[in-house]
């Protein structure tokens, strides 16, 4: 099923696609798989709030946040993010260390193959539980479709295989994506992590009752718009749907701009983005935009920490974003980053390998936390006296003083490149 508009999807049209993709299906079990508040503009939350409400007295529902390596949603952002209709007490939390099963491997030789022979390691294909044992009669997986620094476009059996997978996957996906490199992967369908997802469903998950259900969406301030909805639940038509929810990403997603930015300011909302793992879509999104020698002043009132959880930020904080090369040089010398490459992989992704600078501004952080992290370091407070965030537009702007800056609200919903 395809739903979509130029001008966004209307509530009424939203509810009566959801409803049609449950006709003629006997259900008893449902179990829900929403990305967490980490996709506030997906769209997702309004669409699992929906099901719930279809659904709740008909069968049971069960609704686990892809979470990957995030921290658990509290009862505020569960609220925020669903709405008063979804109960706090359905949401199941996934742990991505201890509570998967291993379905099997994705190849060593096919791993060789599809990253031109940069990873030679054979990954485990690793899932919630839940998922392969949990009885249920229908799987939701709901997400946004939009550009991604590891796999290239989010979603689809990310949700699976990440949001809801196990630590050798998510090390291992992030690191062949690193090795392969962002620029080569960001804004594309086919990259060497998305083969490995594909493969991975098509050997692993094929007999599971699941039912992808895609968004493609962007924003103006806290309205979020979904432009296109892809349900699908048979195989090849959920590789299909995907593909065309990519492309329209594609078209409204990535921004072609004609000349690289000498200086880019991004605002992290607060709300959203709580550490520098999560940050530094600031840093991925726009990098293939800013010139050499360029800045990136990333405005971050509510970043606290580096890490999601306290053993990646430990690591964070122990060895820096001190860059590509040195980052392989340190893991190849250290096992806490041998056993942690998703962390490994963060950390290259997160430095600009010295062709423009990084400068956080933040208001928890304190300036030796962040320039040990090998970051440029201005107090929130001092940045917003000359980058305002309630002024600003998204953008080119001339400030008071001529300065020339490009502005962006919001790095996840986007993809910036000089063409």
């Amino acid at each position: 099923m395809i739903l979509n508009s130029s001008g966004g999807i209307s509530a009424d049209e939203l509810r009566g696609a959801l409803g049609k993709s449950l006709e003629g299906k006997e259900l008893k079990k449902v179990l829900i798989l929403p990305p967490d508040y980490t996709r506030l503009y997906s769209g997702a939350g309004k669409i699992t709030a929906a099901y719930y409400d279809i659904l709740k007295d008909k069968c049971e529902i069960d609704i686990m946040p892809a979470l990957g390596t995030h921290e658990p949603m509290t009862r505020e952002e569960c609220l925020a993010f669903f709405g008063e209709g979804v109960p706090f007490e359905k949401i199941i939390v996934h742990n991505w260390r201890t509570d998967v099963v291993k379905l099997g491997e994705v190849p060593a030789q096919f791993v060789t193959e599809v990253s031109e022979g940069l990873v030679t390691d054979k990954i485990d294909v690793e899932v919630n539980r839940r998922i392969v044992n949990g009885g249920y009669d229908l799987i939701i997986s709901i997400g946004q479709v939009v550009p991604h620094e590891v796999v290239g476009m989010a979603n689809y059996s990310k949700n699976i295989f990440v949001g809801c997978g196990g630590s050798n996957m998510i090390n291992s996906s992030h690191m062949l994506g690193a090795f392969y490199g962002l620029e080569r992967i960001m804004g594309k369908d086919h990259s060497p992590v998305r083969k490995v997802f594909d493969y991975a469903q098509e050997h692993y998950l094929s007999d599971l009752p699941l039912m992808y259900v895609l968004t493609v969406t962007t924003n103006e301030g806290d309205e979020t718009f979904i432009h296109g909805l892809y349900i699908g639940d048979k195989l090849g038509n959920q590789r299909y749907l995907f593909e065309q929810a990519v492309e329209m990403s594609q078209k409204l997603n990535l921004i072609h701009l004609k000349t690289p930015i000498k200086k880019a300011v991004v605002y992290l909302d607060p709300r959203e983005f709580k550490s520098t793992w999560l940050g530094n879509k600031a840093v991925y999104r726009t990098r293939m935009a800013i010139a050499d020698g360029g800045e990136l002043i990333i405005l971050a009132p509510g970043v606290k920490k580096f890490g999601e959880d306290a053993a990646n930020d430990a690591l964070i904080r122990k060895y820096g974003y001190v860059g590509r090369e040195k980052v392989l040089e340190l893991t190849n010398a250290n096992e806490d980053l041998q056993a942690n490459l998703s962390v490994a992989a963060h950390l290259i992704h997160g430095s600009s390998d010295g062709r423009f600078s990084i400068t956080y501004c933040t208001e928890y952080l304190s300036e030796e936390e962040v320039r040990n992290a090998n970051f440029g370091y201005i107090p929130y407070a001092e940045a917003v006296k000359k980058y305002n965030p309630e002024t600003l537009k998204d953008g080119w702007c001339t400030l008071e003083d001529g300065e020339e800056i490009f502005y962006v609200s919001n790095p996840a919903l986007g993809l910036w490149s000089v063409d």
